[in-house]
């Protein structure tokens, strides 16, 4: 048996703590709302430390991202720091920069490295095994997001970060349901994701247990019916519309989506009868309805405006923003609490306009480019390994890439899931495609006997290779 190296033996450890960072990621809200409440403020950055365990062991690992996105990433990250405390200098004291300005480097730039990382040591297996038990979840989950549905805005069960206060109203008198999360933007990331294991999953027949798949769907639409949270409801949609990239790319899939929706259509009228579901979907039709009244649109235009106004006020504020902004982590919650005291948006609460104002029209708009260039680099892998047979990896990236072009990297949830699904994203691709930095095994001159076509890829070699049907595994295909 071949001895463990010291580079196998870290990437192993990467491994535990990538799957610490998930579970801290699903109970930090839990903890910041009922067990810990005193200590909310420190729970918001719970997975720092993993983190930073992660980058120590991926030195040792060398799976250390050394590529122009972190190194640009660095760059940024230092100018606006530097630029901050001179900004700052003058008006505060020295302890007090540093903290804003730490958080403002946890929401905008550490936590973003692990998406390589993530892509690099997490196996095809690993990322399936993650979805298995994000679907699981959306068990218990739900449930309890039936409970703080019933329950009274007051109740125990739908306090926030803190444990005072309520959670956001949605209509009826009912409470937006953020299960175990600090708010509704978690379950939002949450159901997102699940969305894209289990479209995946049903169409990938044998991959997941039939009845994990029926109770999962179940629980989903339950959850989405009780949120109350419109974002869910588009979150979700999202994910599904991206099916219509799918039959572009492979129209031979279409074949499957008629069994698929049939199935789907059976179960979904099977669940609207339930008085749970009808009680969350009545309240959910008030809350657009409500929403389209006050802001005099239609519900499809209301939603579209909600997206694209982050970008219109980052546009808004571009001219307006001093050169080099007011400094990193301001207008995040917590870093107005460490100047005022109160968590409040000192700043534009939308993200464009927070970072712009943040870091100025400059790095600003450098740090938004590169969150857009990313999100354009995995989605084009994520299209290639569609084109390769592999549809996992676009459905995860459809949880992720809203997010990680406007979502609210102040709010810890956000960054996180972003971050995790971007990560799942990329590792997914493994089976079809070399994109993440692991260099396939050369393959020899010939293949089976047979020398190998001229201009083949190496994934069409092992899938038209004589010996591709007896020794090598073709991804998804096989299960």
């Amino acid at each position: 048996m071949k001895p463990i190296t010291p580079a196998e033996r870290a990437q192993n450890y990467i491994r535990y703590l990538i799957w610490l960072y998930f579970w801290l990621l699903l109970i930090e809200g839990a903890l910041r709302k009922w067990v810990f409440p005193d200590l909310s403020n420190p729970l918001l950055v719970i997975r720092d430390p993993v983190a930073l365990a992660i980058y120590f062991l991926s030195f040792r690992a060398r799976v250390f991202p050394r590529n122009g996105w972190v190194f640009a990433l660095a760059v940024m990250g230092f100018l606006t720091v530097f630029a901050t405390f001179v900004r700052l200098w003058p008006y505060l004291p020295p302890l007090q920069i540093a903290a804003v300005t730490g958080y403002g480097v946890h929401a905008n730039f550490f936590h973003l490295p692990l998406i390589f990382i993530i892509a690099r040591v997490l196996t095809f297996e690993d990322v399936k095994r993650f979805g298995w038990w994000i679907l699981i979840l959306l068990i218990p989950m739900t449930l309890l997001m039936i409970a703080q549905f019933r329950a009274a805005p007051d109740a125990l069960v739908n306090r926030t970060a803190g444990g005072e206060g309520e959670m956001l109203m949605s209509a009826m008198g009912k409470v937006r349901t953020a299960g175990p999360f600090s708010f509704v933007v978690g379950v939002v990331a949450y159901f997102a994701l699940a969305t894209g294991y289990l479209v995946w999953a049903v169409l990938d027949r044998g991959v997941y247990k039939n009845w994990l798949l029926l109770v999962a769907g179940v629980a989903l639409l339950i959850g989405i019916a009780v949120s109350g949270s419109r974002s869910l409801v588009g979150a979700c949609a999202v994910v599904i519309a991206l099916l219509a990239l799918v039959a572009f790319f492979r129209p031979d899939v279409v074949n499957r989506f008629g069994r698929v929706l049939l199935a789907a259509v059976v179960l979904g009228f099977i669940v609207t009868q339930t008085p749970i579901f009808r009680e969350g979907a009545n309240v959910m039709s008030t809350r657009f309805a409500e929403v389209a009244e006050a802001t005099e649109q239609s519900i499809g235009q209301g939603l579209v405006t909600r997206v694209l106004s982050t970008f219109e006020d980052g546009f808004f504020v571009l001219g307006r923003a001093p050169l080099f902004g007011y400094g990193l982590g301001i207008g995040t919650n917590a870093g107005a609490k460490f100047l005022t005291g109160r968590s409040v948006f000192l700043l534009l609460e939308g993200e464009w306009p927070r970072i712009i104002l943040e870091s100025g029209p400059i790095i600003g708009v450098a740090y938004l480019a590169w969150r857009c260039g990313l999100v354009l680099w995995i989605g084009w892998i994520a299209i290639k390994s569609v084109k390769a047979g592999n549809l996992l990896p676009l459905l995860i990236f459809g949880s992720a890439f809203l997010p990680m072009i406007s979502g609210q990297f102040g709010q810890p949830t956000i960054l996180g899931f972003a971050v995790f699904a971007s990560g799942l994203a990329l590792a997914a691709t493994k089976p079809t495609l070399d994109l993440v930095g692991v260099p396939p095994p050369a393959l020899p001159a010939k293949i089976g006997g047979m020398k190998a076509v001229r201009g083949r890829s190496a994934y069409a070699e092992r899938l038209h290779g004589t010996s591709a049907a007896q020794d090598q595994p073709n991804g998804s295909v096989d299960r």
